[in-house]
């Protein structure tokens, strides 16, 4: 029987990247704009301050207990079946949250702004069987996928950043802090909910195949800082060359930063090109959020393979980007009032009652003291 396939660094920061862009890219700047107005790049910036100390946090937890996953810590720190019941409760509301809603992003973005004919079930259903057969696949395969798309995300990434410097109005930007740290925070809190919180699908299935575990998290680490640094940079450009007015009421304020792109009347009309960024990167987030629920879900129910629940876990997901997100005023209202809440609850309270209890069974001896660190 061949080895299992371990990821390196260089491809776990790779992955990392590219997942941390996903769909944030989209949706970031219209809601940060709304709410910290001409502040919202300061948002931008503490909200990647606080994501860096977050995913921190995440790889001191996986540190103490190298080669586990985060059902395996579960079940180690809080016993076998209770850990049973909060690994399956966090990847049912994981499943029933996540991969769907990147699928919605992905099918409403390209029917409303690409194209417009077309129903968004044939999108999506098109685009889950692209990520089902690179599930099947494996890790290696996704692993692989990614180190050869990368370059491609990084140089339209380049290109759009660099065409749209000659759009620059500073003046947009001012005047800094009118309203204060007020509606900053909660604006820097959501920058860190959406961008970094979705990073512990990651670690649903990256520990045990990671080929160097102390490399591997700090790839982690990279990997959230490089995404996350360019959806603050995207914030940035779109206070600064749509306005914040501009940007708090489109849906998404990235697509139409790149159609301001025009270079002596002869570069210009490029958004679709630069599209096939966002749709690398919602691919590669929508296949590891389904990857790391299917690897989860063959963990907790101990299968020999997770392969078997992949297509049912796709069909589903289908179903869930039409059902859970009915409209696009939903879906706003979804992303800044329930999703908040919920990302806290499981990417900040757990992790910490987490910490807590290691300290508390490491003071009275049930965990022994001195783990490894790999």
């Amino acid at each position: 029987m061949p080895k299992p396939y371990l990821v390196s660094a260089r491809q776990i920061t790779i992955m990392t990247t590219l997942f941390t862009v996903g769909s944030a890219i989209l949706i970031i700047p219209s809601g940060m704009a709304s709410v910290a107005k001409q502040d919202a790049w300061i948002a931008a910036l503490a909200g990647l301050g606080g994501g860096v100390l977050l995913v921190a946090l995440y790889n001191a937890i996986s540190s103490w207990y190298p080669r586990m996953s985060l059902i395996g810590i579960l079940e180690k720190l809080l016993g076998k079946w209770p850990g049973k019941v909060v690994s399956l409760l966090f990847v049912a509301t994981w499943f029933v949250i996540t991969p769907g809603a990147t699928l919605y992003y992905l099918g409403n973005f390209m029917t409303t702004q690409i194209m417009p004919e077309t129903p968004i079930k044939a999108i999506n259903v098109l685009f889950i069987l692209i990520v089902v057969m690179g599930i099947r696949l494996g890790i290696e395969t996704i692993a692989r996928a990614a180190e050869l798309l990368f370059p491609w995300c990084m140089l339209l990434f380049a290109a759009l950043v660099a065409l749209v410097m000659t759009e620059l109005e500073p003046v947009k930007a001012l005047p800094v802090m009118e309203a204060g740290l007020s509606p900053i925070w909660p604006s820097a809190l959501s920058f860190t909910c959406t961008v970094f919180v979705p990073q512990l699908s990651l670690f649903l299935f990256l520990p045990p195949s990671m080929n160097h575990t102390r490399e591997g998290r700090k790839g982690l680490l990279i990997g959230s800082l490089t995404g996350g640094a360019m959806i603050a940079v995207i914030v940035a450009l779109s206070i600064l060359v749509l306005g914040p007015q501009i940007t708090g009421r489109s849906i998404y304020p990235s697509y139409s930063l790149a159609k301001k792109i025009s270079i002596g009347n002869f570069l210009q009309r490029i958004e679709s090109f630069m599209a096939v960024l966002w749709i690398i990167t919602l691919y590669f987030r929508v296949t590891l959020y389904l990857y790391a629920i299917s690897s989860a879900l063959g963990q907790i129910l101990q299968l020999k393979d997770y392969r078997p629940v992949v297509l049912p876990l796709g069909m589903i997901t289908v179903v869930l980007s039409i059902v859970n997100y009915p409209n696009v005023p939903f879906e706003q209202t979804w992303d800044t009032k329930t999703w908040i809440p919920f990302a806290i609850t499981t990417g900040i309270v757990l992790p910490l009652l987490l910490v807590g209890v290691h300290l508390i069974r490491k003071g009275t001896g049930k965990i022994g003291t001195k783990n490894k660190k790999i």
